[in-house]
């Protein structure tokens, strides 16, 4: 049991797949799973495990930014025995390249963020997943036939930007496809633990084009994305 985490061990699969909406895991469970049990609400940070196709597996909500999910991953790494987290979430589309509801395999992330210099000095803008996991979704994606496009996301600190297109700027100077708001510190954590991240990102929202997609189209798109984070799973 943590602060935020009201656990025993045990009660967590060794892999979590970490969507950011508590409401969001709880779908999950209630919709994909079986024999599923609620683990923890602490702050309404809903978290169950159950089975999928035999194989047991726990989701977990980790709140937004990189501070939440850096409570939650580091919890669930020292605390309750996970080898790991694969996030499942959302991005803002930087280019035309892709097109919202693509999926979205995450090969580093990039941030502003001064999370890992804090937490332990690490100073470079980049952190990594594992790459191991990264191959076994790539390779579950080709075997269901889910389209799943790679490349190195933003990771940010802050939602409500007030400079102006930044995306453009951002893009054309780090190289950076997309953006979201945890994986930095998801996969820093990871690293230092020696542990095992990854992040599955659908796109829900296009910067360029400004698209945006509805609830029905999320829901839909976030199916697909589901499918791979599971039968990933071994």
């Amino acid at each position: 049991m943590t602060p935020h985490i009201h656990a025993n061990l045990g009660d967590f699969a060794k892999t979590v797949l970490m969507p950011g909406d508590p409401l969001r895991a709880k779908f999950i469970a209630e919709n994909f799973l079986s024999d599923v049990h609620e683990v923890s609400h602490v702050r309404n940070m809903l978290a169950y495990t159950g089975n999928f196709q035999g194989k047991p597996v726990s989701v977990m909500g980790s709140g937004m930014g990189m501070a939440s999910i850096g409570i939650y991953s580091w919890e669930l790494f020292t605390h309750f025995d996970v080898d790991a987290i694969i996030r499942v979430g959302s991005c803002g589309a930087y280019t035309e390249e892709l097109k919202l509801f693509d999926v979205l395999l995450a090969e580093s992330a990039w941030s502003e963020s001064s999370f890992a210099n804090t937490q332990n000095g690490h100073k470079d803008p980049i952190t990594l997943p594992s790459a191991a996991l990264n191959q076994r979704l790539l390779t579950t994606a080709n075997e269901i036939n889910v389209p799943l496009y790679q490349g190195k996301i933003h990771s940010s600190d802050v939602f409500y930007r007030q400079e102006e297109n930044a995306h453009e700027r951002l893009y054309r100077e780090h190289q950076v496809i997309a953006v979201e708001m945890e994986s930095f510190a998801l996969f820093h954590n990871a690293q230092v633990l020696g542990k095992q991240a990854a992040c599955l990102l659908t796109v829900s929202d296009h910067l360029v084009t400004q698209q945006a997609a509805s609830s029905e189209d999320r829901e839909r798109a976030f199916t697909q994305m589901m499918q791979v984070a599971l039968h990933s799973l071994r």
